[in-house]
């Protein structure tokens, strides 16, 4: 049996080698999600610019991210019956997934197609962007099935060890995207409609190639279509596991909406420099993101092989190296962001709200990092309530009340950018206390032996 080098090994070694491919596939999707920005900001204007990367963007994220997180389960569940090498089992779970992906895609796209426009009016998107968002939001949602089902589908196969197609997939699509929007906005002059409809076309090309490769799979996990339906104990399964991730996306992106209208009220040019910089400071965010994963994966993998000191160990390890490659990023963002935001508009007065808004925030990302890699880990470990607890409480719930107390004190955008490093600060100090006292792990190893 060949050696599994997560539970065996240079921990530092290993962990840069797990999280540098899905760095690599995050970077491809910031990538696919900001071509509609940098082309829209330069051919189509601000107001067009602050629909599609600001108020639209942040309505988007919070239904695509509530699906993906509940999703997420299903993935876990297929790759612990195919670690058992439960045929049936198995192949009944990628169907139920996929048929979760299709009834749930449906689902989201009529409710996001029929209430996003209330939604962007109750966010108080600025009069001269709140139809540019509703015109890409809802041709957006109207395609929203592709996206389910590529994110479902790239999830079944990463589960069961095929990391590689799912990234070839959206570097194709990044592609298709790009192309598509030079055309439909240069060409046939379709305006921000055209970077919606390049977004679901791409997202579409990427679902049919996900489908066609399940389809050609080995027996355990081929996609036959005949079969798809939803298996319910299955998806009980899912839900169970993905229902704690989904929640937390939600109560994120409901925070990030209520910063949203607290930037709206600042006008159109600062609603355009905080899209910009949501897409500069992607690098970090993909980045720490990465080595969430790669903490969880870690302490998953060595808590089920009962390795709990090196699993505590992977924790500070992931830790470190998150400092040193966010310490980096850092000092890039800070010193080159307002060069990266001309990238996106030439606007002076947007380059300048940016610069603000980046100067003030960047400096503490490095306060966020344990949220990442200890939350990661104890939720690598089965518990994954008390993590989303903690998260939703200390950053959702102290941001809304930051942002209704404090902000409206002093209505400076830096106060509004505030309301993220004391959040992270406070959430940190929680996870660190809980993961000292040590009590999630004794349970989760209980757990364990109950099965």
């Amino acid at each position: 049996m060949e050696e599994n080098r997560i539970t065996s090994g240079s921990i530092p070694k290993q962990m840069l080698a797990f999280f540098f491919p899905i760095w690599f596939g995050t970077f491809f999707q910031f990538f696919y999600n900001t071509a509609d920005a940098v082309i829209v900001g330069q051919f189509l204007g601000k107001e067009a610019l602050a629909a599609v990367g600001g108020p639209a963007s942040t309505i988007v994220n919070l239904i695509v991210n509530f699906f993906v997180g509940i999703a997420s389960g299903s993935a876990v569940i297929i790759s612990q019956y195919y670690g058992a090498k439960n045929g049936d089992k198995t192949n009944r779970a990628v169907h139920t997934a996929i048929a979760l992906a299709i009834v749930g895609g449906a689902l989201l796209g009529v409710l996001g197609f029929v209430f996003s426009p209330a939604m962007l009016g109750a966010m108080g998107t600025p009069e001269d962007v709140i139809g540019y968002a509703v015109t890409y939001i809802r041709i957006y949602f109207a395609g929203m099935i592709f996206n389910t089902i590529y994110n479902v589908g790239s999830g079944i196969l990463r589960a069961v060890g095929d990391s590689r197609r799912p990234l070839y997939f959206l570097i194709f699509s990044s592609i298709v995207n790009v192309v598509l929007d030079l055309v439909f906005i240069l060409v046939f002059k379709m305006g921000v409609a055209g970077a919606a409809w390049a977004t679901i076309i791409s997202q579409a090309v990427s679902a049919v190639l996900i489908l066609i490769s399940l389809n050609g799979a080995p027996p355990i996990y081929r996609l036959i279509a005949k079969n798809i339906k939803l298996d319910f104990p299955l998806l009980g399964e899912m839900v169970r596991i993905g229902l704690p991730a989904g929640m937390q996306s939600v109560m994120y992106s409901v925070s990030n909406i209520l910063i949203q209208a607290s930037i709206n009220t600042f006008g159109t040019d600062a609603v355009a420099a905080w899209a910009v910089f949501g897409k500069v400071d992607a690098m970090f965010w993909m980045t720490i993101s990465s080595f969430g994963l790669t903490a969880t994966t870690f302490a998953g993998q060595n808590f089920g092989a009962k390795k709990y000191d090196r699993l505590k160990q992977s924790v500070r390890i992931a830790t470190v190296l998150a400092v040193a490659f966010t310490a980096v990023v850092e000092v890039i963002l800070y010193i080159f962001g307002p060069e990266c935001a001309r990238f996106f508009t030439a606007d002076a007065s947007v380059i300048e709200w940016c610069t603000v808004m980046m100067r003030f925030t960047i400096p503490w990302y490095i306060t966020y990092i344990l949220i990442e890699t200890i939350g990661g880990a104890v939720r690598g470990t089965g518990d994954a309530i008390v993590p989303m607890i903690i998260s939703c409480i200390g950053i959702c719930v102290l941001r809304s009340i930051w942002l209704y107390t404090v902000v409206p004190l002093n209505h400076d955008v830096r106060i509004v950018c505030a309301s993220y490093p004391v959040t992270w600060v406070i959430t940190s100090i929680v996870f660190i206390i809980y993961y000292k006292q040590g009590g999630w792990l004794k349970r989760s190893i209980k757990r364990a032996s109950d099965k």
